[in-house]
């Protein structure tokens, strides 16, 4: 059984100049994605939070619906016919927003106007520091597309040396841009701060390593870093299927995973909820991890894990077992998140021929023998249909939350 058949149950800016982040500062985030804001913005607020709050509401609402006039942006959200009129202008000003001609089959009298987001008008740069023997990089569009990509492999660096190895990456990215840039975002393993600071990433040997603070410096354009997973589950909520409350594992060289509960991205007070790899599941040991503990949930869901286990297997019912073990300490470990959360689903990010069958069968097995059916019996467990790009794509969701309040 496949994981998808489981799943049932206002300055005016200088032309090439980018534009100023339409949402300020929010919890110490430099672009403005703070702990406890939600990603979308749905309705009008306080007059003292209005100004960037209903920008924000319209360029999200022109995002999501594309083409729409300004009265049908009035409308949609809520503000008046005025406050449209005079946002619209200013984003028409800085380039954001652009007149794409008149409405057809206009009724008589004056035709409506209709605008979007200038969709082509800037790129993104995103990068993936999460995979296994390489960096992946991307320039992308406003919708998340892949325009161009470069595949850096790792040489052992370490420390200040993965540093110089990120930042030849971007500026190589950079390169290829033929519009202006937004930002940059970035993907990395470890725990991340809202500053942009790996706290924690031993494989890359970073350990308090400044690492927004560096590019911006070097680069000289805005940039947002966030652990790989939350940039998975951002892009999963942005351009994938995500309903409102689902947590994505991210499963690679470790295991971690990304929460959106309530359109909010979950960070946790130490910036580590989602890091579930290192908790031990079961009583009866395990593997030693490289945590220095025994029975971590990396130690039987990590891909080069798995692999060993699998090249081990003598025939297809042990290779079987191998996956379903797997499943059910994934399971282990998330039963109590679900049950605290009552999420609405789990996605699967991954090598699909590892995760899509036996081992995503097992999961949610487990789960639903581990919660009450009358609460969670309906939680669904599917793959991403995003493939190896989510964390790219997840890098591209943060720069255009935190730079124009939109995802």
């Amino acid at each position: 059984m496949s994981a998808s058949e489981v799943q049932r149950g206002s300055s005016v800016r200088e032309p090439g100049a980018i534009p100023a982040p339409s949402t300020g500062t929010l919890a110490g985030h430099p672009l403005g994605l703070g702990a406890g804001r939600a990603l979308r913005p749905r309705a009008k607020v306080l007059p003292e939070h209005a100004r960037s709050h209903n920008r924000s509401l319209v360029l999200q609402t022109l995002y999501g619906a594309g083409q729409l006039s300004r009265a049908d942006l009035a409308r949609e959200t809520g503000l008046t016919r005025v406050t449209v009129s005079d946002l619209v202008s200013e984003l028409l000003a800085e380039g954001l927003v652009v007149e794409q001609g008149q409405r057809e089959g206009s009724r008589p009298g004056k035709p409506a106007t209709m605008l979007d987001i200038d969709r082509g008008g800037f790129n993104i740069v995103g990068l993936d520091l999460s995979g296994y023997g390489s960096f992946r990089g991307a320039v992308l569009d406003l919708d998340g597309t892949v325009l161009h990509r470069i595949d850096e492999q790792l040489t052992g660096s370490s420390g200040s040396a993965t540093t110089e190895l990120v930042l030849g990456v971007a500026e190589r990215l950079l390169a290829l841009a033929e519009v202006p840039v937004l930002g940059i975002g970035v993907g990395s393993p470890g725990v991340v701060d809202l500053a942009g600071t790996v706290l924690s990433a031993p494989n890359l040997g970073w350990h308090d390593e400044p690492l927004r603070a560096i590019l911006e410096e070097r680069l000289g354009l805005p940039v947002i870093v966030a652990n790989d997973a939350n940039a998975a589950a951002l892009a999963e909520h942005s351009f994938g299927d995500a309903r409102s409350d689902m947590m994505l594992i991210k499963i690679g060289l470790g295991v971690g995973a990304g929460l959106v509960v309530s359109g909010t991205p979950l960070f946790g007070s130490r910036f580590a909820a989602g890091e579930i790899g290192h908790v031990v599941v079961g009583t009866d040991g395990g593997a030693e991890c490289a945590c220095g503990k025994r029975g971590c949930l990396e130690t039987w869901l990590s891909v080069p894990n798995l692999e060993t286990r699998l090249r081990a297997a003598q025939n297809n019912a042990e290779r079987e077992s191998v996956l379903r073990r797997a499943g059910e300490r994934l399971g282990i470990a998330l039963a109590p998140v679900v049950g605290a959360l009552n999420l609405a689903e789990i996605v699967l990010s991954g090598p699909a021929d590892l995760l899509d069958g036996p081992l995503a069968q097992a999961t949610i097995q487990t789960l639903r023998n581990r919660t009450m059916a009358e609460f969670h019996g309906d939680l669904s467990l599917r793959m991403t249909m995003l493939g190896e790009d989510i964390v790219l794509r997840g890098a591209a969701a943060l720069v255009l939350s935190g730079r124009l309040g939109v995802s």
